[in-house]
């Protein structure tokens, strides 16, 4: 985040069509809603719940996500837009029912261009109650006909992309017998540690949460824990999985890592542009973050259809495929992943939007 007290929204999402802000002071519901392009369908994206430095931090923030959400789905090869919604505070304290019914009501009144779901900060049973207002709502719990955790297929589909990267890099779509370290593991890190250490990895992990930490342990005591990022990334390690927030790899980072494979789970992992290149100049293999980490969105978006988890988990399986395209593509053209990627699903905008043009519901 840059700490800028002011921002103007018009430059900064030149690209976006609409940004909403939602404020209702009764319940301390501050709440910006960027929708980034409904080119190829319904924007669909998380809410966000984080207790932001100041309100430019979050309009950089939700721009940002809202835009790679575009992306994301477009890449998927799924008939939606991207959007995004953060919700300013602290959840622990400002989280309540009122809230976010509250929330939801301004949702509703976008008439289905922005779909929500769970984000950081998030969880299905908030969906429900956004739903009671709203009825534009994924992510919601089983007991009320939704996909619940979407974090499940995230982790699942990052896997993918990860032996889509071993392929490449070993000749071999396996992490058998290689170190990767995994930096955060909530949700989505817990489920992808599971997915290594059943595949033969070697395991290392850190999280400022300790709980997270402990709970890891339990369910695979094999795993090894280092105190910091820090420590984990200058660490002997095969593969590195960022999966907590974003901005994860930084020049620093770069300088450091001794990982040949860096595929994981949080948005927005590149600190700035240019570091793309940096990576592929020290031999280091980028599995595009909005590529492997699109299981989370093909999980709320079959609710769309009616949930199956066999119909969601089939598409998040093709994310290997997807990724190793997108592997292709780089070699062919001369460019880093990052940016094949980019070409990949600004073709698909492209070629379908036309046809479609603003989604208006």
């Amino acid at each position: 985040m840059s700490g800028r007290t002011s921002v103007d929204v018009f430059d900064l999402g030149s690209e976006h069509e609409q940004v909403v802000f939602a404020n209702d002071p009764a319940t301390g519901l501050k709440a910006i809603i960027a929708i980034h392009s409904t080119a190829l369908g319904p924007a669909l994206g998380g809410t966000r719940f984080y207790p932001y430095a100041s309100t430019a931090d979050a309009i950089e923030d939700v721009l940002d996500l809202s835009r790679g959400m575009s992306y994301k789905a477009a890449l998927a090869g799924l008939d939606l837009g991207g959007g995004k919604a953060v919700i300013l505070g602290d959840p622990a304290t400002l989280k309540t029912e009122g809230l976010l019914r509250a929330y939801g009501r301004f949702v509703q009144s976008l008439h289905g261009r922005y779909y929500t779901a769970c984000d950081v900060g998030t969880s299905s049973p908030d969906m429900d109650h956004i739903a009671r207002e709203c009825d534009y709502v994924t992510g919601r719990t089983v007991a009320h006909g939704g996909a619940g955790d979407s974090s499940v297929l995230t982790a699942y589909g990052v896997f993918q992309g990860m032996r889509a990267a071993a392929q490449v890099v070993w000749g071999t779509p396996s992490l058998a017998g290689r170190a990767v370290g995994v930096a955060g593991v909530g949700k989505v890190g817990r489920h992808l540690v599971r997915h290594l250490v059943e595949d033969g990895a070697a395991v290392v992990v850190t999280d400022v949460h300790r709980p997270s930490i402990d709970r890891v342990l339990e369910e695979h005591p094999q795993v090894a824990v280092v105190e910091s990022t820090d420590a984990l990334v200058a660490s002997r390690l095969d593969g590195y999985a960022p999966c907590a927030l974003g901005h994860a790899i930084t020049d620093e980072v770069v300088e450091v890592l001794s990982a040949k494979v860096v595929c994981g789970a949080a948005n927005n992992q590149l600190a700035h542009p240019g570091v793309e290149k940096a990576l592929e100049e020290r031999g280091i293999l980028y599995a595009p973050d909005y590529c492997v980490n699109a299981g989370g969105l093909m999980q709320v978006a079959d609710e769309l259809q009616g949930f199956s988890f066999e119909r969601a988990q089939q598409r998040a399986s093709g994310i290997f495929e997807t990724t190793r395209r997108v592997f292709e593509l780089a070699a062919s053209d001369g460019v880093p992943p990052a940016i094949a990627a980019d070409r990949l699903a600004e073709r698909r905008m492209r070629d379908v939007g036309r046809l479609r043009g603003i989604w208006v519901g």
